[in-house]
């Protein structure tokens, strides 16, 4: 789908909503919409019109990497709007609220004073993020190439972990495997939370060093030409433990019951049920504080959402979305298993390929 369509239906949504205008300040989506990957500006869509207003510093790739789009160059943050509004009388301007910040819906509000006989604000919440839910063809290809690049390194790092290694040098490991591999960034900091630590979902890693039957919890992903990866995989050094066993095959079988029993139609919160069941039934519902899992593409956490309290969204073919069980006993440590899935012919398709089937013991 070409950016030009990713509009139409952004357009179609306006006009639902009766919006004249729609401003996004996400750079999430002002890199979905358009293409341009620089760090600061906005988008001004109307019905008509598809404007990128960005700054000194990226006019020139704003033209090479959104050639649909009229380039304006930012002076004073918001002067712009004069020129966009000038002999309007009456405009609604729909915004990301969840990213706009709140001194910037000011300076809005004082630009726009007296330009326009009636000029509205009128907050949108995700309109945009959920266009972005159901991924492209193009998309799915972007992100298994993500996906395939953070496998890689999962698989090759574990077996180089050794006893006295620290958290920090495995993450170090990982993020020069990936780099290595293809990767353009990270798509978020590392984890890796060995021992006790690992009953912290999103512990960094520190200069603790890890000993024979240790736990060890990787959580990590690889930045690909704008599409993220997310993987998560715990080992253990050593042999394992009756305890962590039984936990690790418990982590696993809420893993595998949801994505053998999803299907297209369900709601986020239903899917999340399935596997929140098998951990409730073994006795460790108060140790799953977490959702289930996130949609993921160009931010690493979007639509669908896929938790407990998630929205009445059904989840439709074409969306990719992590399935992340997790169970966190303090003063033991935890134990968390993720793969991202997309959604396909009804099922969920695994997209995943590092081990997991059995326990891995380094």
């Amino acid at each position: 789908m070409t950016k030009s369509n990713r509009i139409n239906k952004l357009r179609v949504n306006m006009v639902e909503k009766s919006l004249d205008s729609f401003l996004i300040s996400s750079p999430e989506n002002r890199h979905y919409f358009s293409g341009f990957r620089g760090s600061a500006g906005f988008l001004w869509i109307t019905h008509s019109e598809a404007i990128l207003i960005t700054d000194f510093r990226y006019t020139e790739q704003a033209e090479l990497q959104a050639p649909d789009f009229k380039i304006i160059r930012l002076g004073k943050q918001f002067d712009w709007l004069n020129e966009v509004l000038y002999g309007k009388k009456e405009f609604r301007i729909g915004f990301e609220d969840l990213s706009l910040s709140v001194s910037n819906f000011n300076s809005i509000l004082n630009e726009t004073r007296g330009v326009s006989e009636r000029i509205e604000l009128v907050p949108t919440s995700s309109l945009a993020d959920e266009i972005r839910s159901v991924k492209e063809p193009e998309e799915i290809e972007l992100l298994t190439k993500a996906i395939l690049i953070a496998d890689h390194a999962m698989e090759s790092t574990a077996e180089k972990i050794r006893p006295k290694m620290s958290e920090k040098e495995i993450a170090w490991m990982l993020e020069q495997t990936m780099r290595e591999n293809g990767a353009d960034a990270l798509s978020f900091d590392t984890i890796v939370a060995s021992g006790t630590n690992g009953a912290k979902p999103h512990h960094k890693p520190t200069d603790r060093k890890l000993d024979y039957g240790d736990a060890v919890t990787i959580d990590m992903g690889a930045l690909y030409d704008g599409y993220c990866s997310d993987i998560t995989r715990t080992f253990v050094l050593g042999k394992a433990n009756e305890k962590f066993i039984e936990v690790y095959d418990t982590v696993l079988s809420a893993m595998e019951v949801a994505e053998s029993t999803a299907t297209s139609g369900m709601t986020g919160k239903e899917i999340d049920g399935l596997a929140r069941n098998i951990i409730i039934n073994a006795g460790y519902g108060d140790a799953f504080g977490h959702s289930l899992g996130h949609g993921i593409g160009v931010a690493v956490h979007e639509y669908p959402r896929v938790g407990p309290f998630s929205s009445d969204q059904l989840i439709e073919n074409g969306m990719v979305f992590s399935i992340e069980p997790g169970i966190y006993l303090t003063g033991w440590g935890g134990i968390r298993i993720e793969d991202l899935v997309v959604m396909e012919n009804g099922h969920p398709r695994v997209l995943t390929t590092a081990h997991k089937r059995e326990l891995i013991e380094l």
